[in-house]
């Protein structure tokens, strides 16, 4: 009996030694760093993206059609739904004008909702040259509390009307404005894999960064690298101080009139992104290599230039003068270190 009993707890401690090991091979730690776990991360589900619809295609190749639009004067007719009419406006409550309420040559587009309810629709059947008055009241839950609720009158003045007019969609128009296309069935199926491909993305940069920032979560950093954290905080200040100088200030008075704090409470959040952004640099380290994820030529190029056209860059040489080549290499490897934490994540469903 005394035997099984030993066996019994040798083996319960065996378990739970690998047990242990386990969850500690989730995490690692370093000299300056410990992630509590970052292999298998649990995150809130991403709700994934719903099936591109043949209505979500229509209204795609509209935006499309009116981006394309050709903007042209109205002279033989009244505003109507959908013009942009150019006004100007007084308003006035008790018969004097009040601050905010005037404007001049105002491009309004009707049924744009830019103004109280029911103004828009008063322009609609007047002709250019028209003058008149409007009466209407401010929402009670107006933004602006002193007008809110009160009845206002408005003069408005019509001076210029346009209206756009759309192109046919037909094969000219796709030739126009695809490379791949050359009739307008094909194109709404170029417009459908792009849709797909956006909503794809969407979802995938969505997971990544609730990922990361468990990650950047889990994370204590027990020892920052000194002179990188001054560097950065005091590249950073420089740029306020140059900047500050530019439009004739002290450095004190600017971070006050700006960043509405003092010096002190500013460089501290200076120091505090600069943290920030090194412990991304260190975890981005640390992972890639304990899981031996290496940048070679080979990505380094073809991740470049996926960066240059992402960002809309001509090409990666006109991308490295702006960011410093060391920098984008940090940029792509960390971009790879999110890709592998989101394929090793697990994604819980949360309880309703």
């Amino acid at each position: 009996m005394k035997k099984r009993m030993v066996v019994l707890l040798t083996g319960a401690m065996t378990v739970s030694m690998l047990l242990s090991g386990c969850a500690a091979s989730k995490g690692l730690e370093t000299d300056e760093l410990k992630i509590s776990q970052y292999k298998g991360v649990e995150v809130d589900e991403v709700e994934k993206p719903e099936e591109i619809t043949d209505e979500d295609v229509e209204n795609a190749v509209t935006a499309n059609l009116q981006a394309n639009a050709e903007v042209k004067d109205v002279t033989d007719r009244p505003v109507q739904e959908g013009d942009t009419a150019t006004i100007d406006f007084v308003g006035k409550m008790d018969g004097v004008e009040f601050e905010g309420g005037s404007g001049t040559d105002y491009p309004l587009t009707i049924g744009s909702g830019q103004f109280i309810e029911g103004f828009e629709d008063s322009v609609i059947g007047h002709n250019i040259g028209d003058t008149y008055d409007w009466e209407g009241s401010f929402p009670e839950d107006y933004q602006n509390t002193d007008v809110a609720g009160k009845p206002v009158t408005f003069t408005i003045t019509v001076k210029s009307v346009t209206e756009q007019v759309l192109p046919e969609l037909n094969d000219e128009f796709v030739k126009k404005v695809s490379k791949e296309s050359k009739t307008v069935k094909e194109y709404k199926e170029e417009v459908k894999k792009s849709l797909e491909k956006d909503a794809k993305a969407m979802y995938e940069d969505s997971l990544s960064q609730e990922v990361w920032q468990t990650v950047l979560d889990n994370t204590e950093v027990t020892k920052y690298p000194k002179k990188e954290i001054e560097k950065i905080s005091g590249d950073l200040i420089d740029q306020y101080k140059s900047a500050a100088e530019f439009y004739g200030s002290d450095y004190e008075t600017f971070i006050q009139d700006q960043m509405n704090t003092t010096v002190e409470d500013f460089e501290k959040q200076v120091d505090e992104a600069a943290k920030s952004s090194v412990k991304q640099t260190m975890v981005t380290e640390a992972i890639a290599e304990k899981e031996k994820i290496k940048l070679d030529d080979k990505t380094y190029k073809s991740e470049s230039k996926q960066l240059a056209k992402d960002y809309g860059y001509a090409d990666v040489d006109e991308l490295k003068k702006a960011v410093p080549e060391e920098d984008l290499k940090d940029i792509i490897l960390n971009n790879m270190v999110k890709e592998w934490l989101t394929d090793n994540c697990v994604q819980v469903k949360s309880e309703k």
